[in-house]
């Protein structure tokens, strides 16, 4: 406990959770595109919502202990970090707390606000980090450009929308499914593993005759929809899927993890947007949002500094990118599994 902060957390079962790009000037035209070199990122793992609910199953149902200041602070760290490098922040989320043994109950009442504050973090984080990119989409969508940036800033759009659609499908077809899987730390470290084993995938299988981000097309952008949908699984990384995904479209990775980021953008501010009104009829406990404001400040901090790094790292590792994540995650993953199962 820090500065004497203490919550306990309830929250109401079915809260979701899980963002956006670079510089639009380019030459002659402003260009949503073409100028998405400047700051990308990879991110946004999967909604934030479904990541913290992992937390409080990860420690058994029906305990009573709260969350202090340092848990917060650890969670929103690892969230921050995690939501944009591909490796599974939900993963990371169920995992963490179980092996930290930290109960987290989920049906306290200081939860939701904690959820949604850390949507607000990141989200704030990653539309600042790429303000040109959305500014450009978004004179160019309400045609306050010159025509040619109007069309393209129109199929940009729509691309994102095609994108987005598989996922929020699926994911609320088979909410209560995956809801089962996400309290159950053994097999979010065993996706860990799989995870790392997709991205090795994607760096084999993916084509070196490459194409620039501006050639996406209808069909593309679906197909990396699909591969976004495996992220609803405990320990396979948003991000990580649909950067592979790019990869096996023939999209760099830059390009391709400027896509994923774009297309995260959506479900993280969505997932936020869905909780507020269960924040506003929620009884909050006396100095939950202190905690949340301090955790929505550290996790946005967190996503600024990793959406940084992120963009200049796969900007000049092309040849191998994903291959380090890969190992981190069976070394994590295979390591978390055999304290679960043969420590605790």
């Amino acid at each position: 406990m820090v500065m004497g902060m203490s919550v306990a957390l309830r929250v109401p079962m079915g809260v979701p959770m899980g963002v956006p790009m670079g510089a639009i000037v380019i030459g002659h035209a402003n260009l949503p595109w073409e100028g998405f070199r400047q700051g990308q990122f990879a991110l946004a793992e999967r909604p934030i919502t479904r990541v913290l609910r992992r937390v409080a199953n990860a420690r058994g149902i029906g305990q009573e202990p709260g969350m202090d200041m340092l848990q917060a602070i650890v969670i929103a760290l690892v969230q921050g970090a995690t939501e944009l490098f591909p490796v599974s922040s939900l993963g990371h989320a169920v995992v963490l707390p179980a092996l930290l043994r930290w109960p987290l109950d989920q049906h306290a009442p200081a939860f939701l606000p904690f959820l949604v504050m850390l949507h607000v973090g990141t989200a704030t984080a990653l539309l600042g980090y790429f303000w040109r990119d959305w500014l450009a989409i978004a004179t160019g969508v309400l045609g306050l450009a010159d025509a040619h940036q109007v069309a393209e800033s129109r199929r940009v759009f729509l691309l994102i929308v095609i994108a987005t659609i598989p996922a929020v499908i699926i994911g609320f077809g088979l909410e209560h499914f995956f809801r089962n899987l996400f309290g159950v730390p053994v097999v979010a470290a065993s996706f860990l593993i799989v995870n790392g084993a997709l991205l090795m995938f994607g760096e084999k299988l993916r084509t070196h005759t490459q194409r620039p981000l501006s050639t996406l097309t209808a069909r593309d952008a679906l197909m990396i929809g699909i591969w976004q949908c495996t992220a609803l699984i405990p320990g396979i990384s948003r991000s990580g899927a649909t950067i592979v995904g790019g990869l096996l479209r023939g999209i760099d990775h830059e390009g391709a993890a400027h896509f994923s980021f774009l297309i995260a953008t959506p479900i993280i501010l969505g997932a936020t947007v869905l909780e507020v009104p269960k924040l506003l009829h929620a009884e909050i406990p006396p100095g939950t949002f202190g905690v949340a404001v301090v955790a929505a400040v550290v996790a946005g901090v967190t996503a600024l500094a990793s959406t940084a790094f992120l963009m200049r790292y796969f900007r000049s590792h092309d040849a191998w990118a994903l291959n380090p994540f890969a190992y981190y995650c069976f070394a994590i993953g295979a390591g978390s599994l055999g304290l679960l199962l043969f420590v605790r």
